[in-house]
């Protein structure tokens, strides 16, 4: 009883912070504070909840690490014209009958590249957006197709601290994870590239305001170089760079572009990587600027928080209870089902992407272990099912935020088609998958 009351008093703070567009950060420190309440009831002493509150936080550190740099990254990928580099030439060398198909590929390479659909929705999402009203398409299409752009890489870059967070609790290694998702994303990607090119067709680009793009060739230097942070980010994990490594690369490549490129000076490069970026033409200001190490703060905080929970859970047993019922239902219906069933559940109630990936790994971690599934069969059972549904929940921050910025609201979901395509194909064709790895 005093857990289900913790989780009522979580999850309606939760509600309340959505409500009042107040930070995440807050439901989450009210969480910590009700669930470390409940194991000194529980008569585990302050001292060895504490314990626990480290060790789950350390879980994060890794996380932690690519977040600062992705923070620095997201500014200078602006500042050095990378993002403008791609949505220019994508834009300009395609027909009108293309437009919505050239989105989806362009969203899919940055937010591969740079790992965060929040960072692509708020750059290349407003600028398609833009061209998308402009032209006469529909605005709940196109944010459809940015968000599953977005999350293709949120899913599957080694640079996605989604997927980072879904290595670290689930012990497993980044990169043969960031494998089997590409492996297991083939057909539903495929799928949604025929969806988006019949879409395109009967959605096509009119009359396109060109003053976004003008802005765009005469406020950057969009010669190749401005492509090779992203180039560096692409390449170097295909030779099994480290992520940290190719990042630092690419930041540092970013910081020479926009030095030597596009002619900034010092003082200002530095300002754009720890303030975020604020570009010189003001028609580009609401749409380009941004990114910085600062706008990483409260995601750094709200991921460190979340991970305490996991230390927790594990070091009082809280969930050992609600572990035997779901592996009830896995004995009923299999284990990636019973996957699909905990994400809605955690994602409906907690709202929050980090959140449910801590407590699927908690809930699930045992029975997978119990009905003889690896931890790399829970990593990609969890890459396929709480990491992308979280962006077709309507009231999930991974939905609202990235709608939001892109100015639609839930009437975008049912177009969000590699979301929900992703864990319906995973579905019917993981025993494929299995005996292949």
């Amino acid at each position: 009883m005093d857990l289900l009351l913790a989780f009522v008093v979580f999850g309606g703070t939760m509600i309340v912070a959505l409500v009042l567009n107040w930070s995440m950060a807050w439901p989450l420190v009210v969480g910590l504070l009700v669930f470390v309440l409940t194991g000194i009831r529980r008569r585990h002493s302050f001292f060895s909840l504490m314990r626990m509150v480290y060790l789950g936080g350390r879980t994060s550190f890794v996380v932690l690490r690519i977040l600062i740099f992705i923070g620095i990254l997201t500014a200078l990928w602006r500042s050095a014209g990378t993002i403008s580099f791609f949505v220019y030439y994508g834009i300009s060398l395609i027909t009108p009958t293309l437009f919505l198909l050239l989105t989806f590929l362009i969203t899919l390479v940055l937010s591969f590249a740079l790992g965060t659909s929040f960072g692509i929705a708020g750059t290349a999402g407003v600028l398609l957006m833009v061209l998308a009203k402009s032209g006469g398409v529909d605005p709940a299409i196109t944010a459809g197709v940015i968000m599953s752009g977005a999350y293709f890489g949120d899913r599957c870059s080694p640079a996605s601290s989604s997927a980072s967070l879904v290595a670290a609790v689930t012990q497993t290694d980044l990169y043969t994870n960031v494998k089997r998702m590409l492996v297991t994303g083939i057909l539903p990607t495929l799928i949604t590239l025929g969806i988006y090119a019949i879409l395109s067709f009967r959605n096509p680009l009119g009359k396109m305001d060109s003053q976004i793009l003008e802005a765009l060739s005469t406020s950057y230097n969009l010669s190749i170089c401005a492509a090779l942070p992203a180039v560096a980010i692409l390449i170097l994990p295909l030779f099994r760079v480290p992520v940290i490594h190719a990042m630092a690369v690419s930041i540092v490549i970013g910081f020479l572009d926009t030095l030597f490129l596009q002619k900034e000076s010092l003082l200002f490069t530095l300002k754009a990587c720890f303030l975020g970026y604020a570009p010189t033409n003001q028609a580009l200001g609401n749409v380009m600027a941004g990114g910085g190490l600062v706008s990483m703060v409260e995601v750094i905080i709200i991921v460190f928080i979340s991970c305490t929970y996991s230390g927790i859970f594990d070091g009082t047993g809280m969930l050992v209870g609600s572990q035997e019922k779901i592996g009830k239902l896995a004995d009923l219906v299999g284990l990636f089902p019973t996957q699909i069933v905990a994400s809605f559940l955690s994602i409906a109630v907690f709202c929050n992407q980090t959140v449910a990936t801590i407590l699927n790994a908690q809930l699930l971690g045992g029975v997978y272990e119990k009905k003889g599934g690896s931890s790399f069969d829970l990593a990609m059972d969890m890459e396929n099912s709480v990491i992308t549904l979280s962006g077709i929940v309507p009231w999930s921050i991974a939905c609202t935020v990235p709608l939001g910025i892109l100015g639609v609201g839930i009437e975008a979901i049912p177009y969000s088609f590699l979301l929900y395509l992703i864990p319906f194909t995973y579905l019917f064709t993981k025993r494929i998958w299995v005996k292949k790895y």
